[in-house]
């Protein structure tokens, strides 16, 4: 099996994440160092790998590129990024990039050169239906293929040999530069399979796990994701079938796609598919659902399924976003993910629990489907191997319900998502199930359980001055008091007092936005006082003023 069973996968457009300027303005800034502020995050959340979208030189979106084997400079440049690379491997989070092959922006060489030298050029044959018997939309002297007709995306000719041999060799760069894990194919149901298995051959050689999927919105699954092609695809049919079947108050949708995909016959058995509730192309999940109360169970859903989640950065938190009719970027916005306004913390910190749940659970990684009872509002369905099977129960009403499917058992239900609760199986089995809640339910004898040890984030503490003297046990860290504090992007925080996980016993510091007094944050006390690096600085997290 592929290191992707054992994944948790976080999604980034690092151009709006960022913050860099729509177009490029040939600037350099090492703004892709803000990921190092959110190590910590993504590891509480278990995440194990980051997708980034395209992050190589282009003129405006990334989608449009200049140059392969450059970072853009809105983000940093190639050392940069490698030490970041470095970094993230050494905290167990793979990379995978955005590959962007069926087209490339008006600024790429090749096409330059086409535009200086006509016919002459060299490269005429490295673009799709080229010819010179008419003017281009875009005022060239000559006509080409755009991508779905947007004239600044150039369709590369990719049976073109040189065309292949530059791009596989642009691919290895990546790989031996910065080591990366994998890629995400964009556009791959306008690519010429042929170039797949070529890619496919190419990357398996230099690294045997090497994991490739692509963007598929509709067709066949199997048409791309094969022994000979690529690994995976996006599972757009079941992210349509999530948010509608809870939108419609109608379970049937998505137990009909999932039995359809993954159980006993089904179509896409073989496939692990990479599965997402939003992504940069569509609109945010929490402005989707029509009930945010229903966010928590799609993440369940999310989690529990056959294939491998993906987070889309800031969905953790419940942020909201729509596309418009010609624009994605409110999708794709830069944001602060330690210091969020309205975040939606009990999501936040259901999704550190699924995490941990999904990792510790061999059912839910490598496990067979099979639904169990369908409901228009109540689901089970069950995730099982030869080792382990686990019932995954569902409620979208707003009211408790009582839920009923046969467990096929005599024995034990562990509820590992939500405290260990234990409930008796003795075939039909019944359980309780609260308003807009779901359940992870383990059979076994009465004495598994999984300790989540779940770190809980704080939307609002009291102020407790009696604590800012409690001796520190950690030699070396600088003492922090209450008081004004600058953190090192800018923003003003005042520090009003201190507290004591309740778990753990770890230290955490309290503090307020100056400009939002009603934003009050908890962050680990040793986090707060540390150093980082930044635009290749090492400079402090918070500094006293």
């Amino acid at each position: 099996m592929s290191y992707i069973n054992e994944s948790i996968i976080y999604n980034i457009y690092p151009l709006g994440f960022c913050g860099a300027p729509k177009e490029n303005d040939g600037k350099l800034e090492y703004r892709l160092d803000k990921i190092y502020d959110i190590i910590d995050n993504l590891k509480k959340m278990s995440v194990n790998v980051i997708v980034f979208n395209p992050l190589f030189e282009s003129s405006k979106h990334g989608y449009d590129t200049i140059d392969y084997r450059k970072v853009d400079c809105r983000l940093g440049d190639n050392d940069s990024f490698k030490k970041l690379c470095q970094t993230l491997h050494k905290n167990g989070i793979k990379i995978m990039l955005d590959g962007v092959f069926n087209h490339v922006g008006r600024d790429f060489f090749a096409f330059k050169d086409v535009q200086e030298h006509l016919w002459d050029s060299r490269y005429c044959g490295w673009f799709q239906n080229l010819n010179f018997d008419g003017n281009s939309p875009l005022g060239d002297k000559f006509w080409y293929e755009g991508w779905a007709g947007h004239y600044d995306l150039v369709k590369l000719n990719l049976q073109n040999p040189e065309v292949v041999d530059y791009l596989l060799d642009s691919v290895n760069f990546w790989i031996d530069e910065f080591d990366i894990d994998g890629l995400r194919l964009d556009a791959a149901d306008c690519i010429d399979l042929e170039f797949f298995k070529k890619l496919r051959n190419n990357c398996k050689a230099k690294k045997s796990d090497f994991w490739l999927y692509g963007e598929i919105i509709h067709g066949d699954y199997n048409r791309w994701a094969n022994s000979k092609t690529l690994d995976s695809v996006t599972n757009y049919e079941c992210y349509k079938g999530i948010y509608s079947s809870h939108n419609d108050h109608n379970y049937f949708e998505i137990a009909h796609s999932l039995n359809r995909q993954f159980a006993n016959g089904g179509i896409y058995q073989n496939i692990y598919t990479y599965n997402f509730v939003d992504n940069h192309d569509v609109n945010r999940i929490a402005s989707t659902l029509k009930d945010k109360n229903h966010l928590n169970n799609v993440y369940t859903m999310l989690y529990t399924m056959p294939g491998v989640p993906s987070i889309y950065y800031g969905s953790e938190f419940g942020i909201e976003g729509t596309r418009s009719e010609h624009s994605d970027y409110e999708l794709r916005p830069c944001i602060d993910l330690n210091n969020i306004h309205n975040a939606n913390y009990d999501l936040f910190n259901h999704i550190i629990k699924l995490g941990k749940v999904r990792l510790n659970l061999e059912a839910l990684k490598y496990g067979k489907f099979e639904n169990a009872n369908i409901k228009n509002e109540t689901l089970v369905y069950k995730r099982f191997t030869d080792n382990q099977t686990v019932f995954v129960a569902f409620n979208l009403t707003n009211h408790d319900e009582r839920i009923g499917f046969d467990a096929q058992y005599n024995g034990k239900l562990t509820d590992v998502l939500n405290d260990n609760q234990i409930f008796d199986a003795n075939g039909w089995t019944e359980i309780d199930m609260p308003p807009c809640s779901s359940r992870i339910l383990v059979v076994n004898d009465g004495s598994f359980k999984l300790d989540l040890n779940q770190e809980s984030v704080v939307k609002s503490v009291e102020s407790n001055n009696s604590t800012q003297n409690d001796e520190i046990d950690n030699e070396g860290i600088e003492e922090i008091t209450l008081g004004k504090y600058r953190h090192f992007k800018g923003n003003v925080y005042d520090v009003i007092g201190f507290a004591k996980h309740s778990e753990t016993g770890e230290k955490l510091v309290i503090y307020r936005s100056v400009e939002n007094p009603d934003e009050v944050w908890a962050r680990p006390y040793k986090m707060f006082a540390e150093t980082i690096g930044s635009d290749g600085q090492t400079v402090k997290r918070f500094t006293k003023i």
